[in-house]
């Protein structure tokens, strides 16, 4: 797993538009899941939903207990701290006011009249083969398939590209409802065995087991505890990160404290394995264990954040050799690319805030002797790969991607052409990514997709940057009907802003296109072009597809990222209001017509935008975001994110700075847009307290007749590897929600 890979483990930050390696059958498991038994007829419903068309419905009463945390001297009342306890007394409680809620928001999705027709209309383009990027390991290809509608997308192996493949895991066999799903798979160095990472509804915990390449058997070795690591293997056996065994009653939401790496040696018990690294004097320090693809080295990722680490190294093919720390502070960041003897090529940010590819002799490595091989340009470096003696280097150019390849010097050779077959026009937005390849392959695989282009893989030629589509896939929809612009705009302090804006031909600013308004901005995340897939439905009844790329994201480099964190997290959402103002008054759209929406910091923006100006919107929705900024940093992963936020505990100006903004402390009587919160009970991540209280809090708040709902997955986490079926019903419900509040009187 490459550093990138693993560092998203540690976000709050996927911004999910469609994960590639998911897809279903709609078998009505959702219902099952979010709703409770009971009556559900129409009886039942007027229970909650006087008059769906006036929109007024009638809330849950939630208790409120008597709170007080003071901050410097600031008395803050949290009357609904009793939803955070998950355990003990609290969830009988708890599971009573999550089945209310989720009986008022079905109740309210299933009155919409077409609220099927959009799940059918879904259901009908989700149902296309899609393909991962094929990559070598030993003697195999292995690369993922997803039939269509099958809920985990499942992996092929076959020898050679004209093989006939066959399926070598199948994660829809790890449980009945299609819960379980494969979280990673990393293969030794000569490809006979695999170590794969098997998640459970959805959570962080991850259980490893081993299958062999050549017969398919899975072996006894088992490894749990398993969080927020890689899995690198060496001889006979494979470094990975775990936490001690942990309470079962508060594991999805206790701090996760003391990492440490193990090394597990085929064949023997995880009691056996062996201990590497630790530090038992900061409990919040995480460590990411790789080997090289040589095996010399064992280098390890030392992070705090979800941004800057040290690099530690052990040469293991000297006897006895120890820990050397090559580089301390964790204010940088710094990705080992690969090795030439005893010296390591690394990308990082260190006095370049766009990244450069530096060599670092272990002979001399102190920072005056570092040189450059491939040096910082005005756009971003995201990724390098060492392919046929040739650096293949992904860049980032106003939020699209142009890749360019140099020699072993870093002298350019050239760059990546997309094949003509894909008929991509010049200066369509695309995101080129998944480049697969190893250090002596001249041939290689890679990704490209874009709003309205599903996932193409293609392969390519190291050498002669020769480029072909090797599988295209086939769509229920004309993508000529459709187009994708790139437009700028001024934030309040002046700052140009880009975002993509994707709508049907014949187009017409004339104010009454309805609008989702998508953005996250944080985490040095960037927002480029993925396949717009669960927002077709919409742009088939004439919507617009908007996606801002905010400060605080990764787009423009450590600048850019900087400028959205802590003491200026209020530019991103800046940013994000004057885009819908710049919407609004180019025609695009109007008030009544536009909804906003985000993921987990992306719920933060909606959460916050909403409290600061609810007479902007239309509609917003908040999926699994970080709503409560003065207590996030207390439950699982959330002190990792102070680097982006700061806490309330760090100075009286962070503390004031946050409780300005927080949802969860900022929704006071008014008049709010349509809203609908999205959550799971086993999302670890972003814990569901946070969607609770502030769903409380503005359901006690509303003022105005829109409708502000929650929708509560079970057996479901922060996204990933979430279920086709569960996803297309979620989809449906948010389009249908969406949909209805801007007034869409029918879907044709």
């Amino acid at each position: 797993m490459p550093l990138q890979e693993f560092t998203k483990l540690l976000l709050i930050s996927i911004p999910v538009l469609l994960l590639s390696t998911s897809c279903s059958e709609d078998n009505n498991s959702q219902k099952s899941a979010r709703v409770p038994s009971g009556d559900t007829t129409v009886s039942a419903r007027a229970k909650y939903i006087r008059d769906i068309e006036n929109l007024d419905v009638i809330y849950p009463t939630t208790k409120k207990v008597d709170q007080l945390d003071t901050f410097f001297g600031t008395v803050v009342s949290d009357p609904y701290r009793w939803l955070e306890n998950e355990e003990d007394k609290e969830t009988e409680a708890i599971n009573t006011w999550v089945n209310l809620q989720n009986e008022l928001s079905s109740h309210y999705l299933e009155a919409i009249p077409y609220r099927q027709k959009v799940a059918n209309r879904l259901k009908e383009l989700w149902n296309y083969e899609k393909y991962s990027a094929p990559y070598k390991e030993g003697a195999y290809l292995y690369f993922y398939k997803n039939e269509g509608l099958q809920n985990q997308s499942v992996l092929y192996q076959q020898k050679g590209l004209d093989a006939k493949p066959k399926v070598f895991l199948d994660p829809n066999s790890f449980s009945e409802d299609g819960t379980s799903s494969l979280a990673g798979i990393t293969f030794s160095k000569d490809g006979k065995y695999a170590a794969y990472a098997v998640s459970s509804s959805g959570s962080d915990w991850r259980t490893v087991q081993v299958i062999e390449a050549a017969t398919g058997k899975i072996r006894k070795d088992t490894v749990n505890w398993v969080r927020y690591s890689g899995i690198s293997w060496y001889k006979d056996g494979f470094f990975y990160s775990r936490y001690d065994d942990t309470n079962e009653h508060n594991k999805y939401t206790a701090p996760n404290e003391f990492h440490k790496v193990y090394y597990h040696k085929l064949g023997t018990t995880q009691s056996e394995d062996k201990s590497i690294y630790a530090d038992h004097s900061v409990p919040k320090l995480r460590f990411y264990a790789y080997t090289t693809e040589d095996e010399r080295y064992l280098i390890l990722y030392e992070s705090e954040s979800t941004s800057g680490n040290a690099l530690i190294y052990q040469d293991l093919n000297s006897k006895n050799s120890v820990m050397h720390r090559l580089i301390d502070g964790l204010d940088n960041d710094y990705e080992v690319i690969d090795n030439d003897n005893q010296i390591l090529y690394v990308k990082t940010n260190y006095k370049a805030p766009n990244y450069r590819l530096i060599a670092i002799n272990l002979n001399n490595p102190e920072p005056e002797n570092w040189k450059d091989v491939i040096p910082q340009t005005e756009h971003v470096l995201k990724s390098v790969k060492n392919m046929n003696g040739r650096w293949i280097c992904n860049y980032l150019e106003h939020a699209s991607n142009k890749v360019k390849v140099f020699d072993k010097k870093g002298e350019l050779v050239g760059r990546l052409k997309l094949p003509t077959e894909l008929q991509v026009g010049q200066g369509v937005p695309v995101t080129i990514g998944s480049i697969s390849g190893k250090k002596k392959d001249k041939e290689g695989f890679f990704t490209v997709t874009a709003y309205t282009i599903p996932t193409v893989i293609c392969s390519f030629n190291a050498e002669t940057l020769e480029t072909q589509v090797w599988k295209k896939p086939t769509l229920k929809y004309n993508i000529s009907d459709y187009k994708t612009d790139q437009i700028s705009y001024l934030s309040k302090d002046g700052t140009k802003i880009r975002m993509f804006v994707t709508y049907k031909n014949g187009m017409q600013k004339d104010g009454a296109n309805p609008v989702i308004l998508y953005g996250y901005g944080g985490f040095n995340i960037s927002l480029t072009p993925r396949f717009a897939l669960p927002y077709l439905p919409f742009l088939e009844q004439g919507g617009i597809y908007v996606v801002a790329n905010l400060r605080g994201g990764g787009e423009y480099g450590e600048k850019w990222y900087k400028a959205g964190t802590q003491l200026q997290k209020q530019n991103v959402f800046d940013d994000f209001i004057a885009a819908a103002e710049h919407l609004i008054k180019q025609k695009y759209t109007s008030k009544g017509k536009l909804a906003i929406q985000g993921r987990s910091n992306g719920g933060l923006l909606v959460g916050a935008c909403m409290t600061q100006r609810p007479d902007l919107f239309q509609v917003a929705m908040p999926a699994v975001g970080v709503l409560d900024m003065l207590r996030y940093h207390k439950f699982t992963i959330g002190y990792a994110w102070a680097k982006d936020y700061g806490t309330s505990e760090d100075s009286k100006d962070m503390f004031e700075y946050l409780h300005h903004y927080s949802p969860v402390h900022n929704a006071k009587p008014q008049a709010y847009p349509a809203t609908l919160v999205t959550t799971a009970d086993h999302d670890d991540r972003v814990v569901p307290a946070h969607s609770y209280k502030f769903i409380s809090a503005l359901q006690a708040a509303q003022t105005g007749q829109a409708p502000v709902l929650i929708r509560i997955d079970k057996k479901a986490g922060h996204g990933a590897g979430k279920p086709t079926d569960l996803r297309i019903e979620e989809y449906a419900d948010e389009l249908a929600f969406i949909m209805f509040n801007l007034n869409i009187k029918d879907f044709k």
